[in-house]
């Protein structure tokens, strides 16, 4: 992790702040839109081992180190497999087949809506495809792979042998500290924005169901995960308490905090940090593979 954020970094925190941060809940239609243009012209690819499953299947070249679950962002209100397949295929560029299931988002589908979906498509896959799977998520993905995992440790499912999130949010109840600390610096987010958000993918629901807010699960037996954050993130303390909570829990958890990266860093291409975070987590996930396959011999 660099000392300092690029000038990459600086000029990108200085756009958002200023163009985005004060639009950011009228987004949500026009980006839908957007969504909906690229879905147009980018068919879904399933796999061809799972056509069932409603997702995008971006296989590596050559023999593939592990099957990679990529759980996209877009705080349940936006997202799609097709949207983020740019992201999909860095992974397997690196050397995973990946897999980014599919599923439905809010409001018209709240809570547990997304959850189940992901899990039906892992499940499916566990059946049709030998291990060893890793799961990717950032943002409202992050939140929903910690979900995943403790729905798969609970059914007694064939766990992942590592989990690398970016910024995950798994408190939809908002109570970290950096909430009001960060809420001037978070170049993205306002406490308000997060508490809409998490209301519309809730409806009624409690914010501190552990399944949709995984921070409050009890998260023994979780595989080893690697968790980045951005020290100015409204949603830095998701990160920090969910890694606190884990190692109470004998869960080998580490995080990273990184200087003034917005939210959703790694998705940004262009900047240095986004291309250092993924090389980090791609390093991770393959050194975890690597030490479950000498542990089997």
């Amino acid at each position: 992790m660099s000392a300092a954020a690029s000038a990459a970094t600086l000029r990108t925190v200085a756009f958002l702040r200023r163009f985005v941060k004060p639009h950011i809940q009228s987004l949500t239609a026009p980006l839908r839109a957007v969504q909906a243009l690229v879905e147009r012209f980018s068919p879904e690819r399933r796999a061809p081992f799972a056509p069932q499953v409603s997702g995008d299947w971006n296989p590596t070249s050559g023999a593939a180190v592990a099957t990679l679950f990529y759980l996209h962002g877009g705080a349940f209100l936006i997202g799609s497999p097709r949207l983020f397949r740019y992201a999909s295929r860095e992974f397997a560029h690196a050397g995973f087949d990946v897999f980014a299931p599919a599923y439905r988002l809010a409001p018209e589908h709240i809570f547990p809506a997304a959850l189940e979906d992901v899990l039906r498509a892992y499940r499916t896959f566990i059946e049709a495809r030998p291990g060893p799977f890793v799961i990717v998520g950032d943002s409202a993905g992050g939140g929903l792979a910690v979900s995943l995992m403790l729905r798969i440790r609970d059914e007694g499912l064939p766990p992942p042998v590592a989990a690398a999130l970016s910024s995950p949010w798994v408190d939809l109840a908002a109570s970290g500290a950096s909430m009001r600390e960060n809420e001037e610096r978070d170049p993205l987010f306002t406490r308000k924005d997060i508490l809409l958000g998490a209301r519309a993918v809730l409806g009624r629901q409690s914010a501190r169901n552990p399944l949709a807010s995984p921070i409050y699960a009890d998260l023994s037996g979780l595989p080893p995960m690697l968790v980045h954050v951005g020290a100015d993130e409204a949603l830095r303390d998701d990160s920090t308490r969910l890694v606190a909570h884990a190692r109470q829990a004998g869960v080998d958890a580490r995080l990273e905090t990184w200087p003034c990266v917005p939210h959703a860093w790694q998705l940004m291409r262009f900047l240095p940090e986004a291309r250092e975070s993924r090389a980090k987590a791609i390093e991770f996930l393959k050194a975890r593979v690597a030490q479950t396959a000498a542990w089997a011999e």
